[in-house]
């Protein structure tokens, strides 16, 4: 049988692991990067002012297509819910709904009850009050089967 060889050491460095901030731990020393020499005759930048320029510029576009593009408004919220209404509500919804067909205009049910609440809304109170008393009370919850 041969014997064991022992292996050199590789120089590579060990990474300690980062905490969920993404730093080192506190019990980890710190490693000084090594400082670059410093240069007697330092390189002259022509791009530093038209840099400048440059994102001035930029600042001003940015000013510009804020104030010409008004904050587009958000989306608003949905909720879901469910009703009990009579069948002849229903007959009704669907009569109304044709009626959108006939003109040419596809609507759904939703569309079509929102769009009776903004009648409803632009409506007099007098009227609003007239409308809510004609229709008639139903009973909540889910049908009886039968």
């Amino acid at each position: 049988m041969a014997a064991p060889t022992l292996r050199q050491p590789t120089k590579k460095a060990f990474h300690f692991p980062k905490n969920s901030k993404g730093q080192q731990s506190d019990n980890v020393s710190q490693t000084v990067p090594a400082e670059q020499p410093a240069t007697n005759n330092p390189v002259p930048t022509k791009t530093a002012p038209k840099a400048k320029r440059a994102a001035a510029s930029k600042q001003e576009e940015v000013k510009a297509q804020a104030e010409q593009k008004p904050r587009c408004a958000r989306k608003e919220k949905v909720v879901r819910d469910s009703f009990t209404m009579p069948k002849s509500d229903y007959e009704k919804i669907a009569a109304l709904k044709q009626k959108c067909l006939d003109a040419g205009v596809s609507v759904k049910k939703s569309e079509l009850l929102r769009a009776g609440l903004l009648m409803l809304e632009a409506a007099a109170l007098k009227r609003l009050l007239a409308a809510v008393t004609a229709v008639e009370a139903v009973k909540t919850g889910r049908p009886a089967k039968g």
